[in-house]
């Protein structure tokens, strides 16, 4: 009998044992999605997954890149979960993302998913470019709306913009990419010549601009529609802009860092993170997700604003962000912020 109880206490021990070990998995997920979703996102896949903790690492799109970058040769991140697909892209032409097809991808748009089989990363949702613009503000500076982005570069906004550093910001640089692909590269740097001199300062954060014009501290923020939307759904004085030319954008993205030594449970959070109800969640913030049907109307979005979205040269932006970038920071980085 003392036998078979201590057995049976070792047997329990070990189920016990092996329960708190399942209980505590816990993955290390970089990402650049606003931070006031995090908890969400966490909450939402552990209501089907609670034996897998995140640790959430949250930083802009640009510092979270340079981050991966760094520890390319000592990985400290398993997932990547909302990130703009072209840092992915340059992620893995470094070799640095493990190949995985999540379960249910193919319901995805194919513009969402990279076109190697298996896929090296999967996209979520688009966020697209746009000026907020404080119209009581504007008001007390007789300020007139821009319709364009080249009406920016009229005096009657010296010191009145804010925009996004592109070295630190994913907002910013699919801003100075798309300008680049619409005016041609000449035209693209001078026009960012032009705008510089009406430049208040470049944040370090893509949501800030249009924080910063919805608080009424600058009258204009170069932004992103979701930002926009949302400040205005709070009672911001915002209008919304879009400008004629057309607008960047880019998606937001996940992927599997390679050599994880969690790879179970990051292929168990990839395969979360393209069901229908993922993306459900994404839409509460984001007009574009990659579940076909699942999209709905985001209040406060500006009209014409996904016709307006241009045809987007990811491998362009993804090829020439070093270099455009070193660019940038030559000419206009004496306006940027402390960081």
């Amino acid at each position: 009998m003392k036998l078979k109880a201590s057995f049976l206490t070792a047997l329990a021990f070990s189920m016990t044992a092996a329960s708190a070990a399942l209980a505590e998995t816990e993955l290390t997920v970089y990402t650049a999605v606003e931070a006031e979703d995090l908890a969400r996102y966490a909450e939402t896949f552990n209501q089907s997954h609670p034996d897998i903790k995140i640790n959430w690492v949250r930083d802009s799109t640009g510092i979270i890149t340079a981050k991966l970058l760094a520890e390319r040769d000592n990985p400290q991140a398993d997932v990547v979960w909302g990130l703009a697909a072209t840092s992915l892209l340059l992620l893995k032409s470094e070799g640095m993302l493990e190949s995985y097809a999540p379960a249910g991808v193919d319901q995805l748009d194919p513009k969402f998913v990279d076109g190697d089989s298996p896929p090296s990363w999967v996209g979520m949702d688009a966020w697209v470019a746009s000026v907020c613009y404080n119209t009581v503000e504007a008001e007390k500076l007789g300020l007139t709306p821009p319709s364009t982005w080249k009406d920016l570069t009229d005096p009657q906004y010296a010191g009145h913009v804010i925009m996004p550093n592109p070295n630190s910001s994913g907002t910013g640089f699919l801003d100075v990419s798309s300008w680049l692909q619409m005016f041609g590269e000449e035209e693209g740097w001078k026009f960012m010549d032009a705008l510089h001199e009406n430049i208040a300062r470049y944040t370090h954060s893509g949501s800030k601009p249009c924080k910063l014009a919805a608080a009424g501290e600058i009258p204009i923020g170069i932004s992103f529609a979701f930002r926009g939307a949302k400040s205005k759904a709070a009672g911001a004085p915002l209008e919304i802009i879009v400008p004629s030319e057309g607008v960047g954008w880019d998606m937001e993205a996940t992927a599997i860092v390679a050599g994880t030594a969690n790879l179970e449970a990051a292929q168990t959070l990839v395969d979360f993170t393209v069901t229908k109800e993922a993306n459900e969640m994404y839409n509460t913030g984001y007009a574009v997700v990659a579940y076909p049907g699942v999209a709905k109307p985001v209040e406060h979005f500006p009209e014409g604003l996904l016709d307006a979205m241009i045809d987007n040269d990811f491998e362009f932006a993804a090829n020439n962000r070093a270099a455009i970038l070193k660019e940038w920071q030559a000419r206009y980085d004496g306006k940027s912020e402390a960081k």
